[in-house]
């Protein structure tokens, strides 16, 4: 897998995690129950630390 292709999916992972945490959000305004909104923040969380670690890689590969 070339440097360009590698980019490119990582920038596609990237924008994805980033739809699902706008998805998450607009779950979490309209959640109600402690449960639920436990529930969604921790995939919140974990779509968060996702997200990170795929933007150091992204950053580590260079700006093109």
């Amino acid at each position: 897998m070339s440097d360009g292709a590698s980019k490119m999916e990582l920038d596609e992972r990237i924008a994805l995690i980033r739809n699902n945490i706008s998805d998450l959000m607009e779950q979490a305004s309209g959640a109600s129950g402690s449960a639920r909104e436990e529930s969604i923040a921790d995939r919140l969380n974990e779509q968060q630390d996702m997200l990170n670690d795929l933007l150091k890689k992204r950053e580590a590969m260079g700006q093109d």
